[in-house]
């Protein structure tokens, strides 16, 4: 156990062998290819003697980290080393091994005679179900990242059948990256939908058997599984219908709010849309770059809905600038209220918007574009002609006087401009602007702003995570006499105050 904690710290703090042993490896004779197989190897090994501990022990945060150091490994496996890390954990005639030994991918004769070499000396363990599921999981992210697409999909449906007849709260873990994994495997194929059946059947055991993180899971593939092929009603049912507890994974609580997110925001739910949405990008890690810019993708289009300009800050985030410029020129055209400006943007970044899938929302945009258009008029002129109104919005219509009156009547109606319309000289007559201060604007400004800090506040004490036991360290032989005696005199005081008592 001494070797395993000191080995762990050394990988986690930089990935690599440390100094010592590199030096040992040059004066090697071998060639320079083959000391990188040992050294991953033992790696493996010792992740694989890290969840046979917390398999036994039935701590999940083994496991856990078990999974994040080979996540930090995958860019160095490679078939031999896999292969020899096979033979090493399951029996060489087992149907486990057999049959993730066929999904991959066939070395030459120089590789081939490493792997004998290195697994020539080792002798097989008995595994237990956690390494099995392991290895199912190891030999799918290294199918997936050599872009094996067909075999992995073989893979993970095989591992997902093993997984049916498994009730173990130490496998849940590993379960629930099995889950993920599946699912890219058949996107990645263009087959998401034939799964669709199996991940309801899945979610309705994980339900069954309270595992919370891989209900936690498999609701967001679902989701994303419906909203891929833009099944928006399906999905809001079965979110709506789905158990929620408390979030056991940060990475999956922030999926959950941009599919929910882009949910509220078809269904014309601006409000909470952006809410979602904006949360799911604070709080997604710092290294999901492709996730923060497509939550900030959507939530520029839904605050555009919603009337508001976002900052220019949000578009110079660090690493967003190409990929928000589109949306970039997008709010400059819908904050002048130039229309033409808009349906230039609109056509010249019309391949994006589609990939994005943001292009029906780009079409919502044309009305907010011309009633800001509308209100910098009615800030601009205190009366002016509806034919003047028409032509300032560039109104490309029939008849642009008559849609112009129907825009201003609307507006007002609707309280975006403070404003009256004279229909018999054909005027729009805007009132005095007022002091925004005597009305209740700013205090419910404030009011939202300290909310948003006392959930924030609520969120992160609720995030907070101890050791197990933290308060039950062991204690000295002299602390515990020390204890001992201060209860002796304890129980002594209060029998003789009740003595006195009688």
């Amino acid at each position: 156990m001494r070797f395993q904690i000191k080995h762990c710290n050394r990988f986690s703090s930089s990935g690599k062998m440390t100094q010592d042993v590199e030096m040992k490896e040059q004066q090697v004779p071998a060639a320079p290819s083959n000391s990188v197989y040992p050294s991953v190897l033992q790696h493996l090994k010792e992740i694989a003697a890290l969840i046979e501990t917390g398999a036994y022990s039935r701590e999940v945060r083994r496991i856990l980290r078990a999974i994040r150091l080979t996540i930090a490994l995958r860019r160095k496996l490679n078939a031999s080393v896999i292969s020899s890390f096979l033979s090493f954990t399951l029996a060489s005639g087992s149907e486990a091994h057999s049959r993730l030994v066929s999904y991959l991918p066939k070395e030459d004769e120089h590789d081939m005679e490493v792997d004998t070499a290195s697994s020539g000396t080792q002798t097989t363990v008995k595994h237990s179900h956690e390494i099995e599921i392991y290895c199912y999981l190891l030999v799918l992210i290294f199918l997936i990242d050599q872009k094996k697409y067909n075999e992995a999909k073989a893979c993970s449906s095989a591992s997902i059948a093993r997984l049916k007849n498994l009730n173990r709260r130490t496998v849940d873990v590993l379960a629930s990256r099995l889950y993920f994994y599946y699912s890219l495997s058949y996107e990645l194929t263009e087959s998401l939908s034939e799964i669709r059946g199996n991940l309801l059947a899945l979610h309705r055991v994980a339900t069954l058997r309270h595992d919370e993180l891989g209900q936690e899971t498999l609701l967001n593939l679902l989701l994303r599984n419906y909203l891929h092929y833009n099944l928006y009603d399906q999905a809001e049912k079965l979110r709506s219908k789905a158990p929620r507890f408390e979030a056991h994974s940060n990475q999956q609580f922030c999926r959950y709010l941009f599919y929910l997110g882009k949910i509220r925001t078809i269904q014309l739910e601006y409000t909470d849309a952006k809410e979602s949405l904006l949360q799911a990008a604070r709080k997604a890690p710092v290294a999901a770059l492709g996730f923060r810019v497509q939550c900030n993708k959507w939530a520029i289009i839904v605050r555009l809905l919603l009337g508001e300009i976002p900052e220019r800050t949000v578009f110079m985030q660090k690493g967003m600038e190409n990929a928000l410029k589109p949306y970039f020129d997008l709010t400059n055209a819908v904050r002048i209220g130039d229309l033409d400006l808009f349906k230039t943007v609109a056509e010249k970044f019309s391949t994006t918007f589609t990939s994005d899938r943001t292009n029906n929302l780009i079409v919502r945009l044309r009305h907010n574009v011309i009633r800001t258009g509308l209100r910098n008029i009615s800030i601009s002129y205190s009366r002016i002609s509806l034919a003047d109104v028409a032509t300032k919005l560039r109104l490309d219509s029939p008849n642009p006087i008559a849609d112009a009156e129907s825009i201003v009547s609307k507006a007002i109606r609707d309280g975006a401009i403070d404003a009256t319309l004279d229909h018999a000289n054909g005027w729009m007559v805007s009132k005095e602007t007022g002091d925004i201060y005597s009305t209740n604007e700013p205090q419910m400004a404030f009011n939202s702003r300290i909310a948003f800090c006392l959930n924030m506040h609520n969120e992160a004490v609720r995030a907070l995570r101890f050791p197990p036991n933290s308060h039950k360290e062991k204690e000295s032989a002299e602390k515990r006499r020390e204890r001992q005696q201060q209860e002796q005199e304890l129980a002594q005081c209060i029998a003789e105050e009740d003595d006195d008592e009688f």
